[in-house]
């Protein structure tokens, strides 16, 4: 079906085209939604035609009106305010829109791109257990994977696991020096938890050896540099990169703690991905592309040997790719894993989720590789995010002062169940139904007020606001939804069929806002899917659950004695159950049938 924008900037191209005789392209003509306080649907600007016209703009507007209510049978009325044409489209118009969404099994799906996306989330570390800062990355991660999906594009959902490295090695190092060889079984604990308490340790061991070099005379940068278990965390990385059995085994045996530990979160979060990547696998990579820098003399080797490349010319600085004794760093392995992703899967965009702390790292990776000679260096995309704060502020996982993401998934569901069972609406359920409905509950809590959000903010996590069934929250929409399941149920129970086909009826201004709201549920899906924001299908799932409830509050839909009226009103509130599961499943959200 043509929108309704499209017919209304048609209606006005050819009443100009009829009236003045002047050809006008219908893309020209600027088309809004009518403001609340006036008569209408869609808005025609005037003011561009007056010139044509030759007359005052309110005058060029009349005719423009006149012409297009007895020439377009889309449209049933018009008044024009000023330079402001307001068209209302009929309601034989609004009755077919809602006619062919019931009719579209998958509306909202946007048709088959034929473009391949990878979607770069979660890439956590194997030192610590993954917070409430991942929680948001990886969210966002999936949520933009979902909303791509759903704009027609094959996307793959990838991880890079950083496994390797000076923090893996200081965890490592923590773990000899003070766990007297425990294991996650021994402890009872989650084995990301147990080597994310081994890297809190080290910092404890490293500040106290700084300490002691600067009491002893030592300035504190030296003494940052020169505190022996640095030094120790340095030599087990060039052991680690030389393939030394020992170091080896230990880095496996600890990863293999974390990886467990990360599948329960991933689990409990409901994510998963498609393409695992690991930087112990990809690091290398990234040395041959050094190398071949170096031999097309855009990359620099300095004295100490390490590997530069000189940005000044691109108004940055200089980058280090390679240090001084031969081993990595993050750019390097980035630099090898990009090629290998466009080279294997002919990416048609590449989409890195981090947050805005790393902006200079992409701005600096697509640089590097467009002098690399990688033409695709522009179909990389940094969506950036803004970091997740609670009101004691700012988390650090070095001094152990963050938010565990298994123990704030348990606390949303503590939360979820006290509030549920408060508001005193399970009666009849069974002990495992409500035990499912916490969790989807709690899940729909922390997802949708972390995904609300507009990526590029930083934002304030507060876990009993979001909760609220009440406000623009998640459980506000999951109680919407079983809130129309139930009055669907109650029409089944009293034999009333939704029908086949819609018979035409008149609809009141709810309902037509309502269509109008759904019908623009495809339109938001592009949108959102060009700004890579969920945030957008977010809101618009509240306003319409929200539409819905006010339009639910003033019309006694199952009491319409009106049989033609009651099928309209039924398969209406049924669209708006489908629209709604389609756009919280984009977020990684479930809807309960009853609650």
């Amino acid at each position: 079906m043509i929108q309704p924008d499209k017919i209304v900037a048609q209606a006005a191209a050819n009443a100009i085209h009829k009236l003045w005789e002047t050809e006008v392209d219908p893309s020209a003509v600027q088309v809004q939604i009518t403001r609340k306080e006036f008569e209408g649907d869609y808005t025609v600007v005037v003011f561009p035609f007056v010139k044509t016209s030759r007359q005052a703009p309110e005058a060029t507007g009349a005719a423009m009106g006149e012409w297009i209510v007895a020439n377009v049978p889309e449209i049933s009325a018009f008044n024009c305010v000023k330079g402001f044409l307001n068209l209302s489209l009929s309601n034989e118009y609004w009755n077919s829109v809602l006619a062919e969404m019931v009719q579209t099994p998958d509306f909202g799906q946007l048709p088959d791109t034929g473009r391949t996306v990878m979607v770069e989330f979660s890439s956590p570390n194997t030192n610590k257990p993954l917070h409430l800062g991942h929680i948001r990355n990886n969210l966002l991660g999936w949520s933009v994977s979902r909303l791509l999906e759903a704009n027609g594009h094959r996307v793959i959902k990838a991880n890079l696991v950083n496994d390797r490295g000076i923090h893996i090695c200081k965890s490592m190092l923590a773990w000899l020096k003070t766990c007297n060889g425990a294991t996650p079984e021994s402890l009872g604990v989650k084995g990301d938890h147990l080597v994310g308490d081994c890297y809190v340790k080290f910092n404890d061991l490293y500040k106290a050896e700084v300490e002691a070099l600067v009491k002893g005379g030592m300035d504190k940068e030296e003494a940052e540099k020169n505190a022996p278990i640095m030094k120790e965390a340095q030599a087990m990385l060039v052991k680690w990169e030389q393939g030394d059995p020992e170091v080896r085994e230990l880095w496996k045996k600890m990863n293999s703690w974390v990886y467990a530990g990360f599948d329960k979160t991933y689990s409990d979060l409901g994510i998963s991905f498609d393409k695992i990547y690991y930087e112990s696998q990809t690091y290398l990579l990234g040395k041959a592309l050094v190398q071949k820098g170096l031999d097309m003399g855009i990359f620099e080797r300095q004295e100490d040997g390490s590997v530069w490349c000189d940005l000044t010319s691109d108004g940055l600085d200089r980058k280090l790719l390679l240090r001084g004794d031969g081993t990595s760093v993050y750019m390097t392995q980035d630099l090898g894993t990009a090629e290998r992703r466009f080279d294997e899967y002919k990416l048609d965009e590449l989409i890195y989720v981090v947050g805005n702390e790393q902006n200079y790292h992409f701005q600096v990776l697509k640089l590097i590789l467009g002098k690399l000679g990688f033409g695709w260096s522009d179909d990389i995309y940094h969506l950036s995010y803004g970091m997740v704060e609670l009101p004691e502020g700012k988390m650090k996982s070095r001094e152990g002062t963050v938010v565990d993401a298994d123990d704030l998934i348990e606390k949303m569901y503590n939360t979820a169940k006290e509030t549920s069972l408060e508001l005193g609406k399970l009666d009849g359920m069974s002990e495992q139904e409500q035990d499912e409905l916490f969790r989807m509950l709690s899940l729909g809590a922390l997802k949708y007020f972390i995904i609300k959000v507009d990526p590029k903010k930083t934002m304030l996590f507060d876990p009993k606001e979001s909760i609220d069934f009440n406000g623009n929250t998640g459980p506000f929409i999951q109680y919407t939804h079983a809130r129309i399941k139930s009055i669907l149920r109650k029409a089944a129970d009293q034999g009333i069929d939704l029908g086949e086909a819609l018979q035409s009826t008149e609809l009141n201004a709810k309902e037509v806002r309502l269509v109008k709201i759904l019908n623009s549920f495809p339109a938001k899906i592009a949108e959102a899917g060009l700004a890579h924001s969920p945030a957008l299908v977010a809101n618009y799932a509240y306003e319409l659950a929200k539409d819905f409830n006010q339009y639910y509050h003033d019309t006694p839909i199952l009491r319409e004695e009106d049989a033609s009226k009651l099928q309209l009103r039924l398969n209406l509130i049924s669209m708006i159950a489908r629209v709604l599961v389609k756009a919280m499943d984009i977020l990684g959200i479930r809807l309960p049938e009853r609650m």
